[in-house]
This record gives C-alpha cells, structure tokens and sequence, in this order.
C-alpha cells in the first residue's frame, strides 16, 4: 500500500450530505466512498443518525456525514433525526444540498431550501437521479435552484450508476482545509463493526417487510464474541412496540426472521471479514421510541422537554432467528 502525503500536504475535512428523505445520501455516499457504509432502501427516513464515510482525493482526505432525512417531523424519533441532519450541517467544513429531480417541486425540498439560510458553512447543490429526466428540464432545474442562492458548485449525477459522482471528489480535494489526515488511509468509515452490524440487519427488516413496520422497529448489537476459531458469535436485540408487530417479524414458524438473519448474516460476515454466527431476538418493548437508552444505542440526542417521556416498556418475549 502506497504511504500517504506527508501532513504539510494533505488536507482533511468533513463534508455533510443533506436533504429530504430518499433524496439518495446514503447511495451517493456509499458510491464515494467505494464501498457500503449506510444502508439504502426505497422507503423513506431509512437513516437515523449520522454516519460517516471516508473517501480519498489526491492528498485531502474527505470524511462525508450522511445525515437524516429532513422532513416536517411530527414523533419524538423524527424530530431527534431531523436535529441531528442540522447538527451535522453545521459542524462541517462544507454542505452538499442533494435534491432528486424528478421530485424537485415538491413541498418538502421548497421547506430545506427555505432554511439553508440558517447554514453559515459553503453550500453546495447536487442534483440526482438525472439519468430520470429529459436533459432540458435539468437545465432548468439547475437554474431555477441556482437562482438567488449562493452555491458554490452544482454536481448533476446518478448516485445509483455511479454518473458525475467523480467530479465532486475532484472539486473537494482543494475546498477543505490544510491539516493531516484523521484516518488510516485504507479506512472507510469510523462506525464501529457492531453498529454497522444493527444498521445491515434493519436494512433487511426493510427489505423484507414492506408495511409500516420497520418504522416500529430499531436493532441493537448486544454482544459480539470472538472465538477462539477467529469465527464470530454476534446477538442482535430488534425491539418493537406491540406483541401484533413480534409476530410479524418472526412469521409463521420463525420463516421471516429466519430469512432476515441469513440476508444479514452474509453482509455481516463480508464486513467483519470472518465466519459469522447470527442470533436474532425479538422483544417487545412498548413506546421504545420514548426511551432516551435507545436514542443513545442509536446515536441520537433525546429530545426534551416532552409529556409522556421515558415510559418503560413490558411484555417482552424473543423468537427463534439464529443464522
């Protein structure tokens, strides 16, 4: 592996993606940084907290932060997910506006423009998904979001094929400050394997149940035993508010965990570059969404002050779903 520049001439910062719910942060950072650091899905507000992806740019070392969805949120979880999007806006270096062009009318991306004002860090516009749309109407897109605001650049690409993504890398590498680099040159991400781990299962929650679930529903990593055979023994806690929704995930005779954990366990085992042995238990856990522990497990600050906080949850139960 090839040394990394000396420090005088490197540069390392950090650069925030932004925008509304299934804009495509999480494709787009995933294509950056080479690799699958935060889970994708159709469904909307998939990402819950911050995750940070590293990517290399000739001597700059570029730590992107995907953060949230921003939407109008309503439940104490949204709202916790929409303070750490801003949060992470204002503690970069630089922040990407991501907006979907075939959704860029919307009322949703009108309400994030409206409060870019608020960002005191350099703004720039990325328009995805263009392979979607007639290239005129992307000029036009271009320039009516360009209009009256000050952005630095505009990037027009397809996350999912991978269309233009180049360029912003490029324009990065002389944007972020002098310094040395944070990370190892060969690291793509600073979340740790057992979160990566919670984050590979509920994507899989997503992917096989497509009602309103896994909105429900949050994973935890409770323990993760190396074995003397260098094989890994991992136990994941899934906690959901109503016995009605343990039942849905497990399925009938524990069919559907069971086939949630082997699509984990596979991408598990392909991150932690070792033989894994999955257990899956599922708890019920009425208004986990209420409880300040689990906004800690997911990186995210509990929002105070709020009536009917912190309740307690009963009727816990688990079912089969080792892999």
């Amino acid at each position: 592996m090839a040394e990394p520049p000396p420090p005088m001439a490197t540069r390392c910062g950090f650069v925030a993606l932004i925008g509304v719910p299934n804009a495509g942060k999480s494709t787009l950072l995933n294509t950056l940084v080479g690799a699958k650091v935060s889970i994708v899905s159709r469904k909307v507000q998939t990402t819950r907290t911050q995750i940070r992806g590293i990517a290399i740019a000739g001597a700059t070392q570029v730590v992107f932060v995907d953060t949230p969805g921003i939407f109008a949120a309503k439940r104490r979880l949204e709202q916790a997910m929409v303070t750490s999007a801003w949060g992470g806006a204002t503690d970069a270096d630089l922040v990407g506006v991501l907006i979907d062009v075939t959704r860029a009318d919307d009322e949703a991306q009108e309400a994030l423009f409206a409060r870019l004002g608020e960002i005191r860090q350099p703004l720039f516009l990325v328009l995805n998904k263009i392979d979607l749309i007639p290239h005129e109407q992307l000029l036009t897109i271009a320039d009516r979001l360009n209009r009256g605001r000050s952005f630095e650049a505009t990037f027009m690409v397809s996350a999912a094929r991978g269309h233009g993504v180049r360029r912003i890398l490029e324009w990065l590498e002389d944007k972020l400050p002098p310094g040395p680099w944070l990370y190892p040159e060969d690291e793509i991400s600073d979340a740790p394997l057992r979160f990566l781990a919670a984050e590979i299962t509920r994507e899989k929650i997503f992917e096989r149940l497509h009602d309103e679930l896994p909105y429900r529903s949050t994973v935890e990593t409770e323990k993760w035993t190396v074995q003397k055979n260098g094989e890994v023994r991992i136990d994941q806690t899934i906690y959901v508010e109503r016995e009605s929704q343990r039942k849905i995930m497990l399925g009938k005779g524990g069919q559907t965990i069971k086939a949630i954990g082997a699509a984990a366990r596979r991408e598990i085992a392909e991150a932690a570059d070792a033989e894994v042995h999955l257990f899956l238990f599922v708890k019920v856990r009425e208004d986990w969404a209420e409880d300040p522990e689990r906004y800690r497990e997911m990186g995210l600050e509990f929002p105070r002050p709020d009536k009917g906080a912190g309740k307690g949850g009963k009727g816990s139960g688990q079912g089969p779903g080792k892999s």
